[in-house]
């Protein structure tokens, strides 16, 4: 297992390659599951050979509120129903973290569960805030679980300009689940999965 990196430099090309992904043209994107809550499309990833998601909705609260909701902390566990436990590995400042946390099985345990070591990292964009982050090869591999891979990841939140009470809410995700699964189970749970992290959200913010 690799040592822990310096993080400014990985900070630096985290936010970078989330901005550009965030600069994708509509035309690149294909409509994967659409809900009331959330639409998520998909692309070829660049980093390996599954898809990167985009997924993005409107959520009801402020911005900071909703981030403090979806990065490492203990709000995060109360609402999301498909991380199982998380543990702050290593904390390099405010808003910079290591964290482990492990996921439940999916589709009736065709996808069993998973483990993923994260580096975390909050900072300003634009009037909101962006948190992303990327999987390590850190720490053992605790038995009884796959260790998944998040190639760069992150959520995009910015007030709406004619509704600061609103939000505006985009993700950018790309998990290689490893393992032997079949590829389009994994995009069926990929899609599901992304729709119900907004149901899932708007709920615990109420």
């Amino acid at each position: 297992m690799d040592l822990l990196p310096n993080p400014a430099p990985l900070v630096s090309k985290l936010r970078n390659t989330l901005v550009r992904y965030h600069s994708i043209g509509d035309g690149e994107w294909r409509v994967a599951k659409k809900t009331k809550d959330a639409i998520v499309w998909r692309k070829p990833s660049e980093e390996f050979s599954g898809y990167l998601y985009k997924a993005q909705g409107v959520v009801e609260d402020a911005t900071n509120r909703i981030v403090d909701h979806i990065r490492p902390g203990p709000y995060r566990l109360e609402w999301d129903s498909l991380m199982t436990s998380m543990d702050i590995m290593e904390t390099f400042e405010e808003n910079c973290c290591v964290m482990r946390y492990t996921t439940a099985g999916l589709l009736w345990n065709v996808i069993a569960p998973r483990e993923f070591v994260d580096f975390s990292y909050t900072t300003s964009y634009e009037a909101g805030l962006l948190t992303c982050g990327i999987s390590l090869d850190y720490g053992e591999v605790r038995p009884n679980f796959v260790r998944g891979f998040n190639h760069p990841c992150g959520w995009f939140c910015v007030p709406l300009k004619d509704s600061p009470s609103h939000s505006l809410l985009t993700g950018y995700i790309q998990t290689e689940l490893r393992g032997m699964l079949p590829q389009s189970a994994v995009d069926n749970a990929m899609s599901s999965t992304l729709v119900n992290f907004y149901s899932d959200l708007k709920k615990a913010l109420r």
